[in-house]
């Protein structure tokens, strides 16, 4: 019994099976969904359980259902939100090639804000959490872990909860990347570096240093994607 696994539910499982359909083209934005009976059966749900996934589905901006009119795929990029892009996340084998180096933008436009909010609110806390990286081993799940729980409590510390908000939709995905990242050496090297130096400056108490440092880390870490994608580490 130590191996057994709660089965999927059905609408989750239709759900998933859905977002995997419009990510991999079979349904583009602007298509047409099959009428309820016909996808239901395509699915092999009912279609109480499939009106719940769609339900779902709307909610988070992957749809647009209307009554009497067929449901009709959304423009995903442009109408979706948070809860939309955590679905992004589970089905990563379908996402663009451009969604890593579109997220580490996003990341360079948010960390060096909430590391210098954290660092002025709380610096004492992100210094005890940064003593733990000159304890950290080299293997890529490792820096992986600590990397994404860095951020986690930066963000935390930052007393702004939509960065948690925002970082929590990434959940095992961050990690998952984090592993393929850190398999690069260079990529560990230079998060060494930052975490020796992020931890001087909370310290120092001086958020504006923590937040200097944060950016042109984050920046470099694009180009090391790129390097690592390009030497195999990444890809």
């Amino acid at each position: 019994m130590n191996n057994w696994t709660a089965p999927q539910r059905p609408a989750l499982y239709a759900e998933q099976a859905l977002v995997t359909e419009i990510l991999n083209g079979a349904y583009p934005p602007g298509s047409k969904l099959p009428a309820e009976r016909e996808l239901a059966a395509q699915l092999g749900v009912t279609r109480p359980t499939l009106r719940e996934a769609l339900r779902r589905l709307e909610s988070d901006g992957w749809l647009c259902v209307q009554q009497g009119k067929p449901t009709q795929v959304n423009d995903f990029w442009r109408e979706g939100g948070l809860n939309l892009l955590s679905s992004l996340v589970r089905n990563s084998q379908e996402l663009p090639p451009n969604f890593i180096p579109d997220l580490l933008e996003v990341r360079l436009a948010m960390a060096p804000a909430y590391t210098r909010a954290a660092v002025a609110h709380s610096p004492s806390q992100v210094a005890a959490f940064l003593e733990q990286s000159t304890r950290l081993d080299d293997l890529p799940l490792s820096f992986a872990s600590f990397d994404w729980r860095l951020h986690k409590t930066l963000a935390l510390y930052s007393h702004n909860p939509i960065y948690s908000l925002i970082l929590n939709g990434f959940t095992g995905f961050y990690e998952q990347m984090g592993c393929l990242y850190f398999r690069y050496p260079p990529a560990q090297a230079c998060s060494r570096a930052f975490y020796a130096a992020l931890l001087e400056t909370a310290r120092a108490e001086d958020p504006q240093k923590a937040e200097t440092i944060t950016r042109t880390v984050m920046q470099e870490s694009i180009v090391l994607w790129q390097q690592a994608s390009q030497a195999g580490g990444a890809g």
